[in-house]
């Protein structure tokens, strides 16, 4: 019986360690861009192109660190950003591969610039230009500092 106890636990801590993935702003900006024209917009839009190591981790759940931006939580509209909102993706600090849209399963109770770590599933996007080109359904996050 212990055996099996044994088993059970190292059977759920293997679980729990190697089914998310650590992904750093590194790692994500393994991706070019390309000014493309999207008629229904009638405007031209930076185009990822998700270089292999990005394209591997779609679909998988990972972990990112990264600056909490609550732009609009009676919207639900969150967002995960490298650099704190005076230095963001909006305020030309980076580009897009510096953000990514959060989709949460409860509402969090972070406030703009707290430092969190978001494990999400990565959704990588291209054609929906209302949407970021990183997105992560699913997440639960724990504040870092």
């Amino acid at each position: 019986m212990r055996n099996k106890l044994l088993f059970l636990v190292f059977f759920i801590f293997s679980y729990c360690i190697f089914s998310q993935q650590i992904v750093t702003w590194q790692d994500l900006a393994k991706v070019t861009f390309t000014d493309k024209y999207f008629v229904a917009y009638d405007d031209t839009f930076m185009y990822p192109t998700f270089l292999a190591p990005v394209k591997a981790l779609e679909g998988k759940t990972i972990t990112v660190k990264g600056y909490f931006l609550n732009i609009a939580p009676e919207q639900k509209i969150y967002i995960l950003s490298k650099g704190p909102m005076s230095s963001c993706f909006f305020c030309g600090q980076g580009g897009p591969e510096t953000a990514i849209e959060l989709h949460f399963i409860e509402k969090p109770n972070f406030k703009t610039d707290d430092i969190i770590a978001v494990t999400g599933v990565l959704k990588l996007n291209q054609d929906d230009v209302e949407h970021f080109n990183y997105i992560l359904t699913d997440c639960k996050a724990i504040l870092v500092e």
